[in-house]
Protein backbone atom coordinates (compact mmCIF):
# COMPACT_ATOMS: atom_id res chain seq x y z
CA UNK A 1 0.00 0.00 0.00
CA UNK A 2 1.30 3.46 -0.93
CA UNK A 3 1.32 5.71 2.13
CA UNK A 4 1.42 9.50 2.30
CA UNK A 5 2.68 11.22 5.45
CA UNK A 6 1.84 14.82 6.35
CA UNK A 7 2.78 17.11 9.22
CA UNK A 8 2.42 20.78 10.17
CA UNK A 9 4.85 21.68 12.94
CA UNK A 10 8.63 21.29 13.06
CA UNK A 11 8.34 18.50 15.62
CA UNK A 12 5.65 16.83 13.54
CA UNK A 13 7.82 16.97 10.44
CA UNK A 14 10.71 15.34 12.30
CA UNK A 15 8.43 12.51 13.39
CA UNK A 16 6.97 12.21 9.85
CA UNK A 17 10.49 11.88 8.43
CA UNK A 18 11.23 9.15 10.97
CA UNK A 19 8.14 7.24 9.90
CA UNK A 20 8.90 7.69 6.20
CA UNK A 21 12.33 6.16 6.70
CA UNK A 22 10.88 3.01 8.26
CA UNK A 23 7.69 2.47 6.28
CA UNK A 24 7.94 0.94 2.79
CA UNK A 25 6.24 2.85 -0.04
CA UNK A 26 5.92 5.98 2.13
CA UNK A 27 6.04 9.51 0.70
CA UNK A 28 6.29 12.80 2.59
CA UNK A 29 3.81 15.38 1.32
CA UNK A 30 4.90 18.98 1.73
CA UNK A 31 4.21 22.39 0.27
CA UNK A 32 0.44 22.75 0.23
CA UNK A 33 -1.99 23.15 3.09
CA UNK A 34 -3.50 20.07 4.74
CA UNK A 35 -6.87 20.25 2.97
CA UNK A 36 -5.33 20.96 -0.44
CA UNK A 37 -2.75 18.21 -0.04
CA UNK A 38 -5.37 15.64 0.93
CA UNK A 39 -7.74 16.64 -1.86
CA UNK A 40 -5.00 16.55 -4.49
CA UNK A 41 -3.64 13.16 -3.42
CA UNK A 42 -6.78 11.40 -2.13
CA UNK A 43 -6.99 8.94 -5.03
CA UNK A 44 -3.23 8.40 -5.31
CA UNK A 45 -2.51 6.72 -1.97
CA UNK A 46 -3.98 3.80 -0.07
CA UNK A 47 -3.28 5.37 3.30
CA UNK A 48 -2.52 8.71 4.94
CA UNK A 49 -0.64 9.32 8.17
CA UNK A 50 -1.37 12.78 9.54
CA UNK A 51 0.88 14.03 12.32
CA UNK A 52 -1.40 16.73 13.69
CA UNK A 53 -4.58 17.34 15.66
CA UNK A 54 -7.51 15.03 14.90
CA UNK A 55 -9.90 17.95 14.36
CA UNK A 56 -7.84 19.35 11.50
CA UNK A 57 -7.89 15.97 9.77
CA UNK A 58 -11.61 15.43 10.30
CA UNK A 59 -12.51 18.79 8.77
CA UNK A 60 -10.13 18.23 5.86
CA UNK A 61 -11.28 14.75 4.84
CA UNK A 62 -15.03 15.29 5.33
CA UNK A 63 -15.67 16.57 1.76
CA UNK A 64 -13.62 13.70 0.29
CA UNK A 65 -15.42 10.71 1.80
CA UNK A 66 -17.30 8.44 -0.59
CA UNK A 67 -17.46 4.80 0.55
CA UNK A 68 -15.61 2.71 3.13
CA UNK A 69 -14.87 0.15 0.42
CA UNK A 70 -12.92 2.68 -1.65
CA UNK A 71 -11.78 5.46 0.68
CA UNK A 72 -8.11 5.31 1.72
CA UNK A 73 -7.33 4.72 5.37
CA UNK A 74 -6.32 7.60 7.62
CA UNK A 75 -4.20 7.36 10.77
CA UNK A 76 -3.70 10.39 13.00
CA UNK A 77 -0.59 10.65 15.16
CA UNK A 78 0.18 13.23 17.85
CA UNK A 79 3.45 15.14 17.58
CA UNK A 80 5.07 13.15 20.40
CA UNK A 81 4.10 9.81 18.87
CA UNK A 82 2.20 8.72 21.97
CA UNK A 83 -0.95 7.66 20.07
CA UNK A 84 -1.72 6.36 16.55
CA UNK A 85 -5.44 6.70 15.93
CA UNK A 86 -7.11 4.62 13.23
CA UNK A 87 -9.54 7.28 12.05
CA UNK A 88 -10.89 6.03 8.72
CA UNK A 89 -11.23 2.72 6.83
CA UNK A 90 -9.91 0.69 9.72
CA UNK A 91 -10.97 -2.67 8.35
CA UNK A 92 -11.16 -2.82 4.56
CA UNK A 93 -8.73 0.04 4.06
CA UNK A 94 -6.15 -1.35 6.46
CA UNK A 95 -6.22 1.58 8.88
CA UNK A 96 -6.13 -0.60 11.98
CA UNK A 97 -3.08 -2.48 10.73
CA UNK A 98 -1.35 0.76 9.79
CA UNK A 99 -2.07 2.24 13.23
CA UNK A 100 -0.55 -0.84 14.86
CA UNK A 101 2.50 -0.56 12.60
CA UNK A 102 2.98 3.15 13.33
CA UNK A 103 2.59 2.64 17.08
CA UNK A 104 5.16 -0.14 16.98
CA UNK A 105 7.70 2.09 15.21
CA UNK A 106 7.16 5.01 17.56
CA UNK A 107 6.74 3.03 20.76
CA UNK A 108 3.29 4.54 21.17
CA UNK A 109 -0.22 3.25 21.74
CA UNK A 110 -2.54 2.26 18.86
CA UNK A 111 -6.08 3.60 19.24
CA UNK A 112 -8.59 1.28 17.56
CA UNK A 113 -12.30 1.86 18.02
CA UNK A 114 -13.93 -0.57 15.57
CA UNK A 115 -16.36 -2.70 17.58
CA UNK A 116 -15.22 -6.15 16.45
CA UNK A 117 -11.60 -5.38 17.32
CA UNK A 118 -12.37 -4.01 20.76
CA UNK A 119 -14.46 -7.13 21.47
CA UNK A 120 -11.79 -9.53 20.18
CA UNK A 121 -13.95 -10.67 17.24
CA UNK A 122 -13.06 -11.08 13.60
CA UNK A 123 -13.72 -8.17 11.23
CA UNK A 124 -16.25 -10.01 9.10
CA UNK A 125 -15.78 -7.91 5.96
CA UNK A 126 -11.98 -8.22 6.04
CA UNK A 127 -12.12 -11.97 6.66
CA UNK A 128 -14.66 -12.43 3.87
CA UNK A 129 -12.48 -10.52 1.42
CA UNK A 130 -9.47 -12.66 2.29
CA UNK A 131 -11.52 -15.80 1.78
CA UNK A 132 -12.97 -14.58 -1.56
CA UNK A 133 -16.47 -14.53 -0.08
CA UNK A 134 -18.88 -11.94 -1.44
CA UNK A 135 -22.19 -10.52 -0.30
CA UNK A 136 -24.25 -7.40 -0.79
CA UNK A 137 -23.18 -4.38 1.18
CA UNK A 138 -26.42 -4.57 3.19
CA UNK A 139 -25.84 -8.23 4.10
CA UNK A 140 -22.22 -7.61 5.08
CA UNK A 141 -23.26 -4.73 7.32
CA UNK A 142 -26.06 -6.84 8.80
CA UNK A 143 -23.68 -9.73 9.48
CA UNK A 144 -21.08 -7.49 11.10
CA UNK A 145 -23.71 -5.91 13.33
CA UNK A 146 -25.16 -9.27 14.30
CA UNK A 147 -21.71 -10.58 15.20
CA UNK A 148 -21.00 -7.61 17.46
CA UNK A 149 -24.42 -7.79 19.13
CA UNK A 150 -24.47 -11.57 19.68
CA UNK A 151 -20.78 -12.10 20.26
CA UNK A 152 -20.72 -15.03 17.82
CA UNK A 153 -22.29 -16.27 14.61
CA UNK A 154 -23.21 -19.89 13.92
CA UNK A 155 -21.91 -20.76 10.46
CA UNK A 156 -23.22 -23.47 8.14
CA UNK A 157 -20.79 -24.05 5.29
CA UNK A 158 -21.36 -26.02 2.10
CA UNK A 159 -17.62 -26.50 1.82
CA UNK A 160 -14.71 -27.80 3.85
CA UNK A 161 -13.85 -25.86 7.00
CA UNK A 162 -10.25 -26.02 8.21
CA UNK A 163 -10.70 -23.34 10.87
CA UNK A 164 -12.79 -20.28 11.66
CA UNK A 165 -11.72 -16.96 13.22
CA UNK A 166 -12.85 -15.65 16.63
CA UNK A 167 -16.60 -15.13 16.78
CA UNK A 168 -17.52 -17.65 14.06
CA UNK A 169 -18.63 -21.12 15.18
CA UNK A 170 -19.41 -23.96 12.79
CA UNK A 171 -22.79 -25.68 12.98
CA UNK A 172 -24.12 -28.71 11.12
CA UNK A 173 -27.66 -27.32 11.15
CA UNK A 174 -28.77 -24.97 8.40
CA UNK A 175 -31.86 -24.03 10.40
CA UNK A 176 -29.95 -22.71 13.41
CA UNK A 177 -27.22 -21.02 11.39
CA UNK A 178 -26.84 -17.24 11.49
CA UNK A 179 -24.61 -17.28 8.43
CA UNK A 180 -24.49 -19.65 5.45
CA UNK A 181 -21.52 -20.13 3.14
CA UNK A 182 -22.90 -21.27 -0.22
CA UNK A 183 -22.74 -20.59 -3.96
CA UNK A 184 -26.43 -21.47 -4.34
CA UNK A 185 -29.53 -19.27 -4.48
CA UNK A 186 -31.79 -21.45 -2.31
CA UNK A 187 -31.46 -19.24 0.79
CA UNK A 188 -33.35 -16.07 -0.23
CA UNK A 189 -34.17 -14.93 3.30
CA UNK A 190 -30.89 -15.88 4.98
CA UNK A 191 -27.57 -14.16 5.50
CA UNK A 192 -25.26 -15.72 2.89
CA UNK A 193 -21.62 -15.26 1.97
CA UNK A 194 -20.90 -16.61 -1.49
CA UNK A 195 -17.55 -18.21 -2.39
CA UNK A 196 -16.16 -17.29 -5.79
CA UNK A 197 -15.22 -20.80 -6.85
CA UNK A 198 -17.06 -21.37 -10.14
CA UNK A 199 -15.50 -21.22 -13.60
CA UNK A 200 -17.66 -20.87 -16.70
CA UNK A 201 -16.21 -22.38 -19.84
CA UNK A 202 -17.70 -21.02 -23.02
CA UNK A 203 -17.46 -21.46 -26.76
CA UNK A 204 -19.22 -19.31 -29.33
CA UNK A 205 -19.75 -18.58 -32.97
CA UNK A 206 -17.99 -15.59 -34.46
CA UNK A 207 -19.80 -12.29 -33.93
CA UNK A 208 -21.96 -13.43 -31.00
CA UNK A 209 -23.08 -10.27 -29.15
CA UNK A 210 -22.62 -9.62 -25.45
CA UNK A 211 -26.35 -9.83 -24.78
CA UNK A 212 -26.51 -13.46 -25.89
CA UNK A 213 -23.77 -14.40 -23.42
CA UNK A 214 -25.63 -12.60 -20.63
CA UNK A 215 -28.91 -14.34 -21.44
CA UNK A 216 -27.27 -17.76 -21.68
CA UNK A 217 -25.52 -17.45 -18.31
CA UNK A 218 -28.63 -16.08 -16.59
CA UNK A 219 -30.67 -19.02 -17.89
CA UNK A 220 -28.02 -21.58 -16.99
CA UNK A 221 -27.47 -20.31 -13.45
CA UNK A 222 -31.20 -19.95 -12.83
CA UNK A 223 -31.79 -23.56 -13.85
CA UNK A 224 -28.87 -24.79 -11.73
CA UNK A 225 -29.85 -22.67 -8.72
CA UNK A 226 -26.40 -21.07 -8.64
CA UNK A 227 -25.45 -17.56 -7.60
CA UNK A 228 -23.81 -15.58 -10.41
CA UNK A 229 -21.70 -13.89 -7.73
CA UNK A 230 -19.91 -17.23 -7.36
CA UNK A 231 -18.30 -16.89 -10.81
CA UNK A 232 -14.56 -16.47 -10.41
CA UNK A 233 -13.70 -16.26 -14.11
CA UNK A 234 -14.52 -17.32 -17.64
CA UNK A 235 -12.49 -19.66 -19.86
CA UNK A 236 -12.31 -20.42 -23.56
CA UNK A 237 -10.01 -21.58 -26.34
CA UNK A 238 -7.21 -19.22 -27.40
CA UNK A 239 -8.75 -18.85 -30.84
CA UNK A 240 -11.47 -16.76 -29.17
CA UNK A 241 -9.11 -14.31 -27.49
CA UNK A 242 -10.16 -11.57 -29.90
CA UNK A 243 -13.90 -12.30 -29.84
CA UNK A 244 -15.51 -8.93 -29.11
CA UNK A 245 -18.72 -10.30 -27.60
CA UNK A 246 -16.87 -12.65 -25.23
CA UNK A 247 -14.40 -9.95 -24.19
CA UNK A 248 -17.23 -7.49 -23.64
CA UNK A 249 -19.17 -10.01 -21.58
CA UNK A 250 -16.14 -10.64 -19.38
CA UNK A 251 -15.60 -6.91 -18.94
CA UNK A 252 -19.25 -6.37 -18.10
CA UNK A 253 -19.10 -8.94 -15.32
CA UNK A 254 -15.58 -7.91 -14.25
CA UNK A 255 -14.44 -11.51 -14.75
CA UNK A 256 -10.92 -12.49 -15.80
CA UNK A 257 -10.61 -14.64 -18.91
CA UNK A 258 -8.47 -17.77 -19.06
CA UNK A 259 -7.51 -19.02 -22.55
CA UNK A 260 -6.19 -22.48 -23.46
CA UNK A 261 -4.72 -23.84 -26.65
CA UNK A 262 -6.01 -26.96 -28.36
CA UNK A 263 -3.01 -29.04 -27.25
CA UNK A 264 -3.89 -28.52 -23.59
CA UNK A 265 -7.59 -29.01 -24.25
CA UNK A 266 -7.07 -32.31 -26.07
CA UNK A 267 -5.36 -33.82 -23.01
CA UNK A 268 -8.52 -33.51 -20.91
CA UNK A 269 -10.52 -36.68 -20.41
CA UNK A 270 -14.06 -37.33 -19.16
CA UNK A 271 -15.62 -34.61 -21.28
CA UNK A 272 -18.12 -34.85 -24.10
CA UNK A 273 -16.17 -34.92 -27.37
CA UNK A 274 -17.61 -32.50 -29.90
CA UNK A 275 -17.13 -33.39 -33.58
CA UNK A 276 -18.17 -29.84 -34.46
CA UNK A 277 -15.45 -28.32 -32.26
CA UNK A 278 -12.88 -30.77 -33.62
CA UNK A 279 -13.73 -29.72 -37.15
CA UNK A 280 -13.88 -25.99 -36.39
CA UNK A 281 -10.93 -25.46 -34.01
CA UNK A 282 -9.13 -28.82 -33.81
CA UNK A 283 -10.10 -29.41 -30.18
CA UNK A 284 -12.24 -32.10 -28.54
CA UNK A 285 -14.43 -29.35 -27.12
CA UNK A 286 -14.32 -25.88 -25.65
CA UNK A 287 -16.77 -25.22 -22.82
CA UNK A 288 -16.17 -28.36 -20.70
CA UNK A 289 -12.40 -28.83 -21.00
CA UNK A 290 -11.67 -25.10 -20.64
CA UNK A 291 -13.81 -24.85 -17.51
CA UNK A 292 -11.99 -27.82 -15.98
CA UNK A 293 -8.52 -26.61 -16.92
CA UNK A 294 -9.15 -23.11 -15.63
CA UNK A 295 -10.59 -24.38 -12.35
CA UNK A 296 -7.20 -25.98 -11.70
CA UNK A 297 -5.55 -22.55 -11.59
CA UNK A 298 -5.49 -20.95 -8.16
CA UNK A 299 -5.77 -17.55 -9.80
CA UNK A 300 -6.99 -17.00 -13.38
CA UNK A 301 -4.85 -14.99 -15.72
CA UNK A 302 -5.56 -13.39 -19.06
CA UNK A 303 -3.16 -15.50 -21.10
CA UNK A 304 -2.84 -18.62 -23.21
CA UNK A 305 -2.23 -21.44 -20.76
CA UNK A 306 0.09 -24.19 -22.02
CA UNK A 307 -1.01 -26.55 -19.25
CA UNK A 308 -0.01 -30.18 -19.75
CA UNK A 309 -1.44 -31.58 -16.51
CA UNK A 310 -4.46 -33.81 -16.32
CA UNK A 311 -7.44 -32.35 -14.49
CA UNK A 312 -7.38 -32.99 -10.77
CA UNK A 313 -10.02 -35.37 -9.46
CA UNK A 314 -11.35 -32.84 -6.95
CA UNK A 315 -12.34 -30.42 -9.72
CA UNK A 316 -16.03 -31.01 -10.45
CA UNK A 317 -17.88 -30.37 -13.67
CA UNK A 318 -21.21 -29.41 -12.09
CA UNK A 319 -22.83 -28.54 -15.41
CA UNK A 320 -21.91 -30.25 -18.63
CA UNK A 321 -22.03 -28.37 -21.88
CA UNK A 322 -25.31 -26.65 -22.60
CA UNK A 323 -25.86 -25.35 -26.10
CA UNK A 324 -27.70 -22.32 -27.41
CA UNK A 325 -27.84 -21.12 -31.00
CA UNK A 326 -24.44 -19.42 -30.89
CA UNK A 327 -23.02 -20.32 -27.49
CA UNK A 328 -21.97 -23.31 -25.40
CA UNK A 329 -21.39 -23.08 -21.65
CA UNK A 330 -20.25 -25.45 -18.92
CA UNK A 331 -19.54 -24.84 -15.22
CA UNK A 332 -16.69 -26.28 -13.15
CA UNK A 333 -16.40 -25.97 -9.38
CA UNK A 334 -13.10 -25.52 -7.62
CA UNK A 335 -12.83 -27.01 -4.08
CA UNK A 336 -13.19 -24.36 -1.40
CA UNK A 337 -11.80 -24.51 2.13
CA UNK A 338 -12.44 -21.91 4.80
CA UNK A 339 -9.68 -20.95 7.20
CA UNK A 340 -9.32 -18.51 10.07
CA UNK A 341 -6.46 -16.70 8.41
CA UNK A 342 -5.08 -16.22 4.93
CA UNK A 343 -6.78 -16.86 1.62
CA UNK A 344 -9.16 -19.75 1.06
CA UNK A 345 -7.68 -22.56 -0.98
Amino acid sequence: MKIAIMAITRGGRDLAARLAAQLPNATLLTGKGVSANLAHNWQSFGGFICVMATGIVVRSIAPLLVDKRTDPCVVVVDEKGHHAISLLSGHLGGGNELALQVASILGGEPVITTASDTLGLVALDVWARGQHLVASRADMTKGSGLLVNKGELLVYAECEVASLPPGLVQTRSRDEADLIISNKTCYPDRLVLCPQNLVVGTGCNRGTPVQEFSQAMAELFRDLGLNVSAVRNLASIDQKNDEAGLLGFAEQGEWPLDFFNKEAINQVSNVDVSPAAMQAVGAIGVAEPCALLSAMNKQPEIRVNLCSSVVQENIKLISRKRKWQNITMAVAERPFTLSAQGLAR
